[in-house]
């Protein structure tokens, strides 16, 4: 089974604030939904956010297999006067639209890439379009007209939306579905397919539903996610998972007794652009007494087909790759148990643990014995 994430090329946050609604946040570590307090009135005006995966990245997840799952995943960080129910959208935008390397706190404000009303600056002053300019395509259309026009511009329809719901009880993490949208990058980028087989790649704008921002009456309270210019491991990322497990063994298979839990042949580092292959031993702990001309250590066992692996930050504990039951099934051939891992989305210059879980007739069994490793650059 198969993870393969890749990270940002780009991302900010804009703010239809009447005092920010040119500001560009394009070097900030964070990006917010929120719904700020007028200076003058008390009004609340929402804000949202535009990030964008290279094309050559998606297309190297994308040819890696084509029965895959895409999740876009943002992380949270401080949130704050949250209401009890949060609704987020994701749409790929329609309109290419520049970075900048402003932050929320310059002052004076700084517009050297989009915001709410510019699609580029303040000076070339490119505006997003604010009425529906093609089929299934909108602008940043308010029916609330204390709200400026802009904001974005983006693909509408079922098959153009992900979204998530969830309770401020829940974790804030954002996890959404966006596997049609990324097919139909591919669609573009690969077989030149336009809308609405195919539309091109210029990211996504992630927002309150219509009904939270048009209420300017009050606020659900802030949402804030590392961008990529964190300095944490958790930029957003854009995750792919597939299946590519194969087990003819289990026949072999250890459906009961203790287990000892080996890595072998395997790199105490590795770069971040390597695609490993991680194999494992499966013994006995206490094999069944008998005369043989070989150690007990050589001979190849195997856990069930419910076995997994996971993966750790070995600093922070933070799972990086979870438990999947559909998407990080062992494999198994001759030699052993094995997993492919592709080192490029795991954060450089960090180490790892690897962590396997196993279910046969005795139950479930964590296997955690510190199997360490480190990317690098």
């Amino acid at each position: 089974m198969a993870y393969y994430s890749i990270f940002p090329e780009k991302d900010t946050t804009i703010y239809s604030h009447p005092n920010r609604s040119d500001l560009n946040t394009g070097n900030d570590e964070i990006l917010e939904l929120v719904k700020e307090k007028g200076s003058t009135n008390n009004l609340y005006y929402p804000s949202r956010i535009l990030l964008q995966f290279s094309n050559e990245n998606i297309n190297i997840a994308i040819n890696k297999s084509t029965n895959f799952i895409a999740n876009l995943e943002l992380f949270s960080t401080e949130h704050k006067n949250l209401s009890s129910e949060q609704s987020i959208e994701v749409f790929p935008l329609s309109s290419s639209w520049n970075e900048g390397t402003g932050k929320y706190s310059n002052l004076p404000i700084l517009s050297n890439g989009s915001s709410w009303l510019y699609k580029d600056n303040n000076i070339s002053q490119t505006k997003w379009i604010t009425s529906s300019f093609a089929p299934a395509t909108t602008g940043s259309i308010s029916n609330n007209t204390s709200i400026t026009k802009g904001g974005g511009e983006w693909y509408t329809g079922s098959e153009f939306k992900g979204s998530q719901i969830f309770s401020n009880a829940d974790l804030l993490d954002l996890n959404i579905d966006v596997t049609s949208i990324i097919q139909k990058f591919s669609a573009s980028i690969n077989m030149s397919q336009i809308y609405p087989t195919g539309i091109p790649n210029y990211g996504f704008i992630l927002k309150n539903s219509d009904i939270i921002e048009e209420n300017v009456s009050g606020s659900n309270g802030t949402l804030q996610y590392f961008s990529s210019n964190t300095h944490t491991i958790y930029p957003p990322k854009l995750t792919f998972k597939w299946d590519d497990s194969i087990h003819n063994k289990q026949s072999d298979a250890k459906n009961n007794g203790e287990l000892n839990i080996s890595l072998y042949r395997n790199k105490e580092e590795y770069n971040q652009n390597d695609e490993a292959l991680i194999r494992l031993h499966v013994r006995d702990k206490y094999p069944n007494r008998s005369f043989n001309t070989t150690s007990n250590y050589l001979n190849v066992g195997y856990f069930t087909t419910s076995s997994y692996y996971s993966i750790r930050d070995a600093h922070t504990e933070e799972v990086v790759i979870p438990f999947d039951d559909d998407y990080t099934k062992l494999s198994a051939d001759n030699e052993g148990m094995y997993f492919k891992l592709y080192m490029k989305g795991l954060q450089p210059e960090r180490y790892y643990r690897i962590l396997f879980k196993h279910i046969n007739n005795d139950g479930v069994q964590i296997y955690d014995d510190n199997y360490h490793f480190k990317v690098v650059r």
